[in-house]
């Protein structure tokens, strides 16, 4: 019996998780070149083959090389180091649009850098229908002083005295009735 099995373009697991990847690779040592630059690259994907293929499409636009005369070094995944933590991060990426290339900012308050981008991808999904593929991480970064937040939506998040009033609570009574004079009161 043949197992139903997806084709490699939906195998992709982008609803699941993403990943963050240390991917370094090189230019293949020639007699000119017999000791090559290591170009390092941090890439959000959501496995490893995935990674290797962005990052050498990075290469390919940036260094000009491709991976057939190029090798990758190593390759793992970084992990967070305070996972429990709810962070802030700033986004920088670059996106192509139906009209043109676009550079933004954007800001997420989340408890990983793996967490805020798939929240950046879901976002430019849903605001201006751009779809993995056509989104260019350039840098995130964790926001750890409150004044170098910048947009308000977050910015409301940070302050001091920060409150969720829950207005219309009704009240348990000790002695629960099926019919009663008169009405609960539910602002106090």
């Amino acid at each position: 019996m043949t197992s139903l099995q997806p084709n490699n373009v939906d195998n992709i697991d982008l609803h699941g998780r993403l990943h963050e990847y240390q991917v370094i690779g090189r230019h293949l040592p020639t007699e000119t070149n017999p000791e090559p630059s290591l170009y390092r690259m941090r890439i959000f994907a959501p496995n490893e083959v995935v990674a290797k293929s962005r990052y050498w499409y990075f290469m390919r636009g940036l260094k000009k090389v491709k991976k057939a005369t190029g090798e990758i070094v190593s390759i793992n995944e970084i992990h967070e180091k305070n996972p429990l933590k709810v962070k802030n991060f700033g986004v920088w990426l670059r996106y192509d649009s139906r009209s043109g290339t676009h550079n933004m900012y954007k800001e997420y308050r989340e408890m990983s850098r793996t967490d805020a981008i798939e929240s950046l991808y879901q976002d430019m999904a849903a605001r201006h229908r751009a779809r993995f593929r056509s989104i260019h991480i350039l840098r995130v970064v964790e926001l750890e002083k409150g004044d170098d937040i910048r947009r308000p939506y977050i910015k409301q998040l940070v302050s001091k005295n920060l409150k969720f009033p829950l207005p219309h609570r009704i009240p348990k009574q000790s002695t629960r009735k099926v019919f009663s004079a008169t009405r609960p009161s539910t602002f106090a």
